[in-house]
């Protein structure tokens, strides 16, 4: 939706008119006869047609000669790179996070993968009575964070295999458990967060706080940052199906859907 700058400021209506054709084409997700891009923006079809010249001039669409249907173009690919290649996770999340803190309650933070694991870089505490000891540039570790078992589930790296490899290893000897035992636990817990679309953990990692991590996700489907929230056990709920869990899954979608993830960002 515009805002009241952008609505106030005088455009080219024309302009407007024509990029209505091109939203036809962009939720259809498909090459159209021009009777039918014409009616689904509304207008004539001769008026049509006038706007698709234009376009095809500048490559914003293209024409199949046998059939005469039109999908766009080479430019509008260009265009789409260009802008999702903008997009930037940790910029969006910001007020995405201000705005989960308030409907929670609860200390939110965001994630991403840096050269040494799952990466703390923003966090919007909830100011309670128990301070979450949890700072921008914190690394935490793959299984016994809630963070960190998000990454563990849905990222995909070589260098993440070895780290979780190195982690399992010493989990082993400090517990004095066979490691295939500690894998076989591990691999129990990432199943059972595939299934729900969010991780979880409850005092693994800092004796009494409960924790929730959701993935983020980019246009090309690959987990680009966790959403996560602390709070302490007791006043924090951690069933699958808790208000808590529920607004992190939306918040994760919303973000990953500015960020292109299943379909056009708007």
């Amino acid at each position: 939706m515009p805002t009241k700058v952008a609505s106030d400021r005088q455009g080219i209506q024309s302009i407007e008119v024509g990029f209505r054709l091109l939203n036809v084409l962009a939720a259809t997700n498909r090459p159209m006869m021009l009777r039918d891009i014409a009616k689904g923006a509304g207008m004539p079809a001769a008026k049509a047609h006038r706007y698709m010249v234009s376009f095809l001039r500048i490559g914003i669409v293209e024409q199949d000669g046998s059939s005469g249907r039109y999908d766009l173009g080479a430019y509008a690919l260009e265009l789409g790179l260009s802008g999702l290649g903008r997009l930037d996770p940790v910029r969006l999340a910001g007020p995405m996070l201000e705005a989960l803190c308030e409907e929670i309650h609860e200390t939110v933070a965001l994630a991403v993968w840096g050269n040494h694991g799952a990466t703390i870089v923003r966090i919007v505490d909830a100011g309670g009575p128990i301070t979450i000891t949890l700072r921008a540039g914190t690394v935490l570790p793959l299984c016994n964070s809630a963070t960190g078992r998000a990454f563990a589930a849905f990222y995909r790296s070589p260098f993440l295999k070895q780290m979780l490899d190195k982690e399992l290893a010493d989990i082993s000897e400090t517990s004095k458990t066979a490691i295939t035992t500690v894998r076989r636990q591990l691999e129990k817990n990432l199943t059972e967060i595939r299934s729900h679309g969010i991780s979880r953990a409850s005092g693994s990692l800092t004796p009494g706080i409960n924790g929730f991590s959701a993935p983020v996700y980019d246009h090309t489907g690959t987990m680009v940052a966790a959403i996560t929230s602390l709070g302490s056990i007791g006043d924090f709920n951690v069933e699958w199906d808790s208000p808590v869990a529920k607004a992190m899954l939306e918040a994760a979608r919303t973000l990953s859907h500015r960020l292109g993830h299943g379909g056009i960002s708007e």
